[in-house]
């Protein structure tokens, strides 16, 4: 028997119409395929309806988050083995960046599953393009340290690499706690230190913008409480 595709799919990032963010290919493929892996149902649902996906109840959707034991992963790859089409779904943006889908793409490599990523929006990547940091030479850290000592820590740590080694800097946050980070961004980052806010990519109120961290002092900051960001530093 041949094993299935495991195929990548990015979700939207905002409410921006689907057309916008996603070619139509993922769209024509995603209709193709009955089993799917996603965070959440009800948003992998939500996405599915946009796709205008023919019957959504009879989509099959398995669960891979934070609160999946990671003994029972190897189960989401059955229908693979089986020979059907599995379609991997991140709540927003690209499976296994940021996102707990990469356990299941290192499973598939082992298994010998073929694996295709599908092109579609990333916070990411669209905020590295519009930062006017360093293009060839950056790093994705992920979530800083929660405890304000660690993450202040964690902020200079990361000022002092981008600075000897040349190499723009990019995180997240939590989006309830954008603020404070970004409070901490602004104590404890030399002032002429760049930071760039990617906010709300892909949606209309969309913002990318890059400044020094003295300019930032001397602005009304961008609202950022509750809404997707990405942070990036550079010198």
């Amino acid at each position: 028997m041949s094993l299935g595709i495991l195929y990548l799919f990015p979700g939207p990032l905002s409410e921006t119409e689907i057309e916008i963010v996603l070619p139509k290919h993922n769209i024509d493929l995603i209709k193709t395929i009955k089993h799917f892996i996603a965070e959440d149902a009800k948003t992998a649902r939500r996405f599915l309806k946009l796709c205008a996906y023919p019957n959504i109840q009879d989509a099959e959707i398995a669960l891979l988050n934070e609160h999946t034991e990671s003994n029972t992963v190897g189960s989401l790859l059955e229908p693979l083995l089986k020979g059907h089409n599995v379609g991997l779904m991140s709540d927003a943006g690209c499976p296994g960046i940021a996102d707990p889908g990469a356990e299941v793409v290192k499973l598939a490599h082992k298994k010998g599953i073929r694996v295709l990523p599908w092109v579609g929006p990333s916070s990411i990547v669209l905020t590295i393009m519009a930062s006017g940091f360093n293009g060839q030479n950056f790093a994705f850290n992920g979530y800083l340290p929660i405890e304000k000592d660690k993450r202040v820590k964690r902020i200079k740590e990361l000022e002092l690499f981008a600075v000897k080694h040349k190499q723009a800097q990019y995180f997240i946050e939590t989006p309830y706690r954008n603020t404070q980070l970004f409070a901490d961004l602004l104590a404890s980052l030399n002032p002429s230190t760049q930071l760039c806010l990617g906010i709300n990519l892909t949606d209309a109120a969309q913002q990318v913008i890059t400044k020094s961290v003295s300019e930032w002092k001397n602005i009304k900051a961008p609202e950022i409480h509750k809404i997707p960001a990405v942070f990036g530093i550079y010198f």
